[in-house]
């Protein structure tokens, strides 16, 4: 009868962590903004006219930023052209942009 009482107590201590566990896991989902799922769909609300509206400012942002992006990237590699050319090299090209052209 005492190991009948020491299983129930053992099964009843893991059900209890393993719920605990589940509730500890949809909470921290829910607090950190992550989907909630049953059998496989999300349950967060369907995307309206706000949230598409959202979604296409951030596209539109989104591309503005890898624009300028690419600006960046194409006046670093002239920066670097510079600092990492010989100075008599440097030097001759600035003298050639102060020559007047014919």
């Amino acid at each position: 009868m005492e190991i009948f009482l020491q299983i129930i107590i053992g099964v009843v201590v893991i059900v209890a962590v393993s719920v605990g566990g589940w509730v500890l896991n949809t909470w921290l989902k829910m607090k950190h903004g992550y989907p909630l799922e049953t059998h496989g769909q999300a349950i967060y609300p369907k995307a309206g006219d706000e949230a598409m509206e959202r979604i296409k400012l951030l596209t539109t942002e989104n591309g503005q930023l890898r624009a300028e992006l690419g600006a960046m990237k194409d006046r670093l590699v002239n920066v670097e052209r510079i600092v990492t050319d010989d100075s008599h090299r440097l030097t001759q090209e600035i003298e050639s942009l102060r020559m007047p052209k014919n």
